[in-house]
């Protein structure tokens, strides 16, 4: 019997398209370009990829704010983007997606951030960064700080992507963290572990099994098949839970699912749901989306993890940055459930 009836998600996803969430994050420009290789070059021993077409989509909290508006809910995002061509095609986008942009902001001193991927076949071939990493200013943290006190209390959950790419800061967080607190909002946040900032009593962390380790300050060793009997990563469980106290933690685990840890309650694990895996580029930009509104949708913490495995499951099916819709996700569960 699953966790989660297919009577229930319809109720859930009914609720969803009422949920209004707050996404705030480093914001991207994903670019992807598609061709074919017949030839190596005669210049450099580098393969010629003859062009086919090209694909433009929000990526990073953007992509993030994307999964939530697919799957019925709102979303306004908030971030900083560069007064370039790039930040206004990302504009566009958003506004195609029905993404709110009001919370976004404009800076001469920082390019947005695009990521061009060139694919042949299956095949990756190279991927060509253009961004600005180092950490936003005062300004620009305090006006993200008052565009949430303005949005707050129409809100449901705020949820944060940090990609490392300066924006998400320390005094970014605390000011989110000390707004939300006092007016009651639930906060997710997908961490970035290189950037060691306090995480300390969140609603919500989801870090895949790489990030969760780095997270706890414990070397990863080897893994056994069935999470539960994972004795390294339910160390780095209980750690994490010591030391951050969050009130739910998510660790994502490919091909193995998800564990999701409450305090004081044993891990519950959903083995992974996906059929076929063509990329798993925003995965994790799925499983914090939908689990964030299945919960501002009334889910309880088990709902929401097998809804968001659920999501996830699709969208590996698809390539490129990818989003599930609610008729999509119907279809993976079976009428009976």
């Amino acid at each position: 019997m699953s966790d989660l009836s297919k009577s229930r998600l319809r109720e859930l996803l009914a609720a969803a398209s009422r949920a209004r969430l707050w996404v705030v994050g480093d914001v991207m420009l994903d670019q992807f370009v598609w061709g074919r290789v017949s030839r190596i070059s005669p210049e450099a021993p580098v393969p010629v990829v003859d062009f086919d077409r090209e694909n433009l989509m929000p990526g990073g909290a953007a992509n993030v704010a994307r999964n939530v508006t697919a799957l019925g809910g709102s979303a306004e995002l908030a971030g900083v983007i560069g007064r370039d061509e790039a930040g206004k095609t990302l504009r566009d986008l958003l506004a195609s997606e029905r993404i709110g942009c009001r919370s976004l902001v404009t800076s001469a001193r920082r390019s947005t951030t695009t990521k061009m991927r060139i694919v042949a076949g299956q095949q990756q071939i190279v991927r060509l960064d253009r961004e600005t990493r180092g950490e936003i200013d005062a300004a620009a943290t305090q006006s993200l700080l008052t565009k949430l006190e303005r949005a707050l209390p129409r809100l449901d959950g705020v949820v944060v992507g940090d990609y490392g790419k300066g924006v998400v800061t320390q005094a970014l967080l605390d000011g989110i963290r000390e707004r939300c607190k006092q007016a009651g909002c639930w906060i997710s946040v997908d961490p970035k572990p290189v950037h060691s900032l306090n995480l300390r009593g969140l609603s919500l962390i989801t870090p895949n099994r790489k990030e969760a380790f780095e997270l706890a300050g414990i070397e990863d060793s080897v893994r056994a098949a069935n999470p539960m009997a994972d004795r390294p990563l339910q160390e780095a469980v209980q750690k994490l839970q010591e030391t951050l106290r969050p009130a739910l933690l998510l660790i994502t685990l490919g091909e193995l699912g998800m564990l999701l840890c409450r305090r004081d309650q044993t891990p519950f694990h959903v083995p992974t749901v996906a059929r076929e895996v063509f990329d798993v580029s925003g995965a994790g930009d799925t499983v914090i989306a939908a689990f964030t509104l299945a919960i501002a949708a009334g889910a309880t913490p088990i709902e929401a993890t097998v809804f968001s495995n659920h999501a996830a499951g699709v969208v590996v099916g698809k390539r490129g940055t990818a989003t599930v819709s609610p008729d999509e996700l119907l279809a993976t569960f079976n009428d009976a459930d």
